[in-house]
């Protein structure tokens, strides 16, 4: 009798697109490794054996949020102790020419004008105009427009002329109303975070999406999330990367342990096989832990997201990586999983390749796929120190104003 493993890689080699019941069943497989061979082949089928990395630096301008999240150790009420709110000169002083992205999430600060945000975007390229900026989550721009009451296509078209380039993919969480209810029941769900984001890919903005794994969602759950982006992507091709997110358990400890490596593997390989038109998959370095996310670049996997620069959300959440990292770490890091190490920017155009030592690239790639179409399923290739946790419910506190690249 075949089994799902068997059913499945007969379907990635014909092209045919994987169905709910087929990812569910590829999340209860015990054949980790096997599962881990098919969604690598399916990647070196799109990318070869490279995987992407960014000069970047995060910036969360305040902690303060009008919204209280179950599972959120970032966020704060103003006048409180560990509160923060950044100037624009102490924004402006965190972006430098050395860097690629900037790339801006924080909370929902209750008195700050519009003007602060556009502000924010027109002040940073007017002083490294050459930096691109992925900036603000759906529920940041969902908040704008109910605050500054302005309709969601004004919102993203002032943040565009001001110098936005891409959105990130936060917000997301997981696509379940039952988990929205008893976690975040005052952030917008997922009809409001699809129809944001599709309303960017109209305007031209391309976008990034996130799924929150590692708390109280079932697996059900997790494939029901994959299949709503699937569908976001057939319709308007502007999404560029996925980025699983572990959930961080911190103070908040919605669950007790950390979702297990084998989970973040699982995670990530099936990802690569159900999102079959979406071009990045990410293994989230931050949340993962580097030695995860090298391995996860042999499990369909092929970006490991940047250098990062200063990360406060996960951290919020004792997350228990690096608060940054350098270029050469990520190079050496890349090359430790066996792939060529490429930089790229915030657009996914290719800056330099580092096949024997660097070599700098001539021409970039395209922008990201899909403002021309959806791209066709992927095919299949030729092969080539965290705790243990539980499975589905395994636990790892994801801060509620979504870090996702």
């Amino acid at each position: 009798m075949a089994s799902v493993l068997d059913c499945v890689t007969d379907k990635v080699t014909r092209q045919e697109r994987l169905t709910r019941d087929d990812a569910v069943a590829l999340f209860a497989t015990g054949e980790l490794l096997r599962l881990g061979r098919l969604a690598h082949r399916v990647k070196q089928a799109r990318w070869g054996n490279r995987a992407h990395f960014v000069l970047n630096r995060q910036i969360n301008p305040t902690n303060v949020c009008v919204l209280s999240c179950k599972f959120c150790d970032f966020a704060t009420k103003r006048g409180r102790s560990n509160a923060y709110e950044m100037t624009l000169e102490e924004v402006f002083s965190r972006c430098d020419s050395g860097i690629r992205e900037v790339h801006i999430v924080g909370g929902l600060h209750p008195d700050w004008p519009w003007s602060y945000y556009l502000d924010m975007l027109n002040g940073i390229k007017a002083r490294v105009p050459q930096v691109q900026i992925k900036a603000f989550t759906a529920v940041e721009i969902e908040f704008f427009s109910k605050k500054f009451r302005l309709p969601i296509e004004d919102v993203l078209r002032q943040l565009k002329a001001a110098g936005l380039d891409a959105l990130p993919g936060g917000g997301a969480e997981v696509f379940s109303e039952r988990v929205r209810k008893a976690l975040f029941p005052f952030k917008i769900g997922a009809p409001r975070w699809l129809e944001i984001h599709k309303a960017a890919h109209r305007l031209g903005i391309p976008t990034n999406a996130t799924l929150l794994y590692g708390h109280m969602e079932t697996h059900e759950e997790r494939v029901d999330h994959l299949l709503k982006l699937r569908e976001l992507q057939d319709e308007t091709g502007g999404l560029m990367s996925f980025i699983p997110l572990a959930y961080q358990v911190g103070k908040t400890r919605v669950v007790e342990r950390q979702a297990s490596a084998v989970e973040d593997l699982k995670t990530i390989a099936i990802a690569r096989l159900v999102l079959d038109n979406v071009p990045h998959i990410k293994a989230y370095w931050v949340t993962m832990g580097e030695e995860i996310a090298s391995i996860a670049l042999s499990f369909g996997a092929d970006d490991i997201d940047g250098t990062i620069g200063e990360e406060r959300i996960m951290h919020a959440a004792d997350a228990a990586i690096p608060v940054r990292q350098t270029r050469e770490h990520l190079v050496q890091l890349i090359r430790a999983s066996g792939c060529v190490p490429v930089e790229r920017d915030a657009l996914y155009n290719v800056r330099e390749v580092f096949e024997n030592g660097p070599t700098t690239c001539l021409s970039a790639t395209p922008p990201p796929p899909g403002f021309a179409g959806r791209e066709p399923h992927a095919s299949v290739g030729t092969a080539s120190s965290r705790p243990g946790g539980g499975g589905a419910n395994g636990g790892v506190a994801y801060a509620g104003v979504s870090n996702g690249s």
